[in-house]
């Protein structure tokens, strides 16, 4: 689709990466959005309404518009500058994908203007050489419970349906970054460990596929990729997790690199889970999540790319 005139919305879905033990390599999509209604115009604005926002860069030094126009200049094209409104109701660095939707959001918008015919494929690899793993990265372009390995400069991924379970996130008020979180884990694992740690990783997949549930809120837990280590900067953690399946969630593992929690139950079980959760934590946000399926979209005039 052409996008010389005109207003136009580019709509990426949150993720939540990890799972447990998919370290770096398992993602889902979530039903939290990151949306921008783009026009061409003669210099670059970026504005939002949402309040935790309201302080980033107001021009090209935005995050999104760097990725854009960085990712145009790949190609040797110039990207003609644009009116952006961004609203988002992703929470940031609350381990929501709120970066990965952002770089989807600016390879998105290079595509769009600098008319650059990106496959989604291509998308893919710039969006993970920039986030170093495509976890966030693919869930928030394809949708659905992905999977991906990214090595040697090559990134292969594969979005399933597994539309058999629903997620509450329990959202702290307080941020945690990423560098933080990755500042904690081991440099290396021996074979053995390794292998204990990657067979416990096959066996979620397997399990979620096969809808094995009491399975695979096992295989969350043992976990030895990061969560051990990430616990001890998430005091609440194992009261959480303790509650969540004492009240029906087959699951927990931290989401991305926390200090979101996220609770696993089977469909219709969701909106029970939030209400319990929040009278034990009121302290914090307890959100009813659903897999995205439509990935990252490019709209006009309710014609969607």
């Amino acid at each position: 689709m052409t996008l010389n005139d005109g207003k136009f919305v580019i709509k990426i879905p949150a993720s939540s990466a990890n799972l447990g033990p998919g370290f770096d390599s398992m993602g889902v999509a979530l039903d939290l959005y990151l949306e921008l209604e783009v026009e061409k115009s003669d210099e670059w604005k970026c504005l939002s309404s949402s309040a935790d926002l309201k302080d980033f860069p107001q021009d090209e030094n935005h995050f999104i518009c760097q990725i854009a126009i960085q990712t145009a200049a790949k190609y040797g094209k110039v990207l003609t500058p644009c009116n952006i409104s961004v609203a988002s109701d992703i929470p940031l660095a609350r381990g929501l994908g709120s970066s990965a939707s952002a770089i989807i959001a600016g390879i998105e918008l290079a595509d769009s203007i600098g008319e650059l015919g990106l496959t989604k494929e291509e998308k893919l690899l710039l969006a993970t050489e920039i986030e170093g793993h495509p976890d966030n990265v693919g869930a928030s372009l394809y949708g659905g419970l992905v999977i991906g390995s990214y090595q040697q400069g090559e990134v292969n991924i594969l979005s399933l349906a597994a539309n058999t379970f629903e997620m509450v996130a329990v959202i702290p008020q307080e941020g945690l970054l990423t560098k933080d979180a990755r500042s904690v884990l081991p440099t290396d694992f021996s074979y053995s460990e390794a292998i204990q740690a990657s067979s416990t990783a096959n066996l979620l997949v397997a399990a979620l596929l096969s809808q094995e549930w009491e399975m695979a809120g096992k295989m969350m837990e043992r976990d030895l990729f990061h969560q051990p280590y990430r616990k001890q900067l998430i005091p609440f953690y194992n009261d959480i997790e303790s509650y969540a399946k004492d009240k029906g969630a087959f699951g927990v593992a931290l989401s991305g690199a926390g200090p979101t929690v996220l609770c696993f139950c089977e469909i219709g079980k969701g909106e029970a889970l939030v209400h319990e959760l929040e009278i034990a934590f009121p302290d914090m946000t307890c959100k009813l999540l659903n897999i995205d399926y439509t990935g990252s979209s490019v709209c006009r005039l309710n014609k969607c790319i």
